[in-house]
């Protein structure tokens, strides 16, 4: 399919995609609407972003001036459409403010069911501020994460560790310079089965099993992969070279860039995570609140399909100035379609 960019307002995008046959089609929505703080984000001719911009010539990119009930309608009239859109095997995460997050949460859970809550990852956005207010410094938003049903694409994503945190996490060094830590091999609950027999002589301690069977540990020591303490306690050998990777949590580290190219334009790296976490190759992820096209390129980038959607003619401006490798489907809400962007064209921008 052709990677599709659509003018106009969302909720009209939208219900043309239901018509066109795009109902549980798309696999991932990751969206970063307004945050309701009612600003006005502009951009100048010098490229300036800004909140509240003091430039003559500065044009306005989207107003966020829906607060309260109103904010939670407009989300909730497009989330709506977003949850009929999804694959059963579909993920949402939306990007909100922790002001209103909560307000956000409560209404999510009333269209994709709580029990499809998977969670309120904090994102740590930018470095410590020293403001003089009442209150604690804010450098975190939150990001919504909701599936469809049970049965989600999931690649279980990880982060890289740091050298800091291996040499914390591995703090042992063997013979051969290789680091390592040690774990213990027996878990919790008692068994009847092989896990409960002796290894070496020695019975798992009171109310615990061994965590495989006593074969796998007779290999296991043989390949020199248990270590004996000097009371001859075992522990299984963990190699940091073969664990350098940790399992995500759910605070996330990824900083707004420093000079964005659209007001409020989040880090390509974490969207990047999010499209492989929670999408497939050939995958169709739609950001219908889209901007300067960053969630749409990380899914290029990742062999993904893309619908993009957005009202800003500024923010659709920078969207067709990107180096795009496939065909994109350009459509305005009142029915223009044309192709452009084609592979080997030559192009400007970011």
């Amino acid at each position: 399919m052709n990677n599709i960019l659509i003018q106009g307002d969302n909720i009209e995008a939208m219900k043309w995609l239901i018509d066109k046959g795009y109902k549980e089609k798309i696999d991932l929505v990751y969206i970063d609407p307004p945050f309701s703080t009612g600003s006005v984000f502009s951009i100048d001719k010098s490229g300036r972003v800004a909140t509240i911009s003091r430039s003559d010539d500065a044009i306005i990119a989207y107003n966020d001036t829906l607060r309260g009930e109103d904010f939670i309608s407009f989300l909730r009239e497009r989330v709506i459409l977003i949850h009929e859109l999804l694959s059963k095997h579909g993920s949402l995460y939306l990007h909100i403010d922790y002001k209103i997050g909560h307000y956000v949460k409560v209404m999510l859970d009333n269209i994709f069911g709580i029990e499809n809550f998977r969670n309120d990852i904090t994102r740590i956005k930018c470095n410590p501020k020293n403001f003089e207010r009442i209150g604690y410094g804010n450098i975190k938003d939150m990001i919504l994460f909701y599936t469809k049903g049970s049965t989600p694409i999931w690649n279980s994503p990880k982060f890289k560790a740091c050298e800091s945190e291996i040499e914390k996490l591995y703090n042992k060094i063997d013979k051969n310079g290789r680091r390592y830590t040690t774990v213990p091999i027996h878990a919790p609950g008692e068994t009847n089965g092989d896990t409960a027999k002796p290894f070496k002589g020695i019975y798992p301690p009171k109310g615990r099993h061994w965590r495989c069977s006593v074969d796998e540990l007779e290999r296991m020591d043989a390949d020199g992969l248990i270590e004996w303490s000097a009371n001859g306690n075992p522990r299984k050998i963990n190699y940091a070279d073969e664990h350098i990777c940790k399992k995500a949590q759910d605070i996330w580290e990824f900083k707004d860039p420093t000079k964005p190219i659209y007001p409020t334009e989040k880090n390509t790296d974490m969207l990047e995570f999010i499209v492989n976490a929670s999408s497939n190759e050939n995958s169709i992820v739609m950001d219908c609140f889209c901007g300067s096209g960053s969630t749409l390129m990380a899914a290029e980038r990742n062999g993904r399909n893309w619908i993009g959607i957005d009202s800003s003619e500024v923010a659709i401006n920078i969207v067709k100035s990107r180096k795009w490798t496939k065909e994109i489907s350009f459509i305005q809400c009142e029915g223009i379609t044309r192709l452009l962007n084609r592979p080997n064209k030559k192009q400007t921008g970011n």
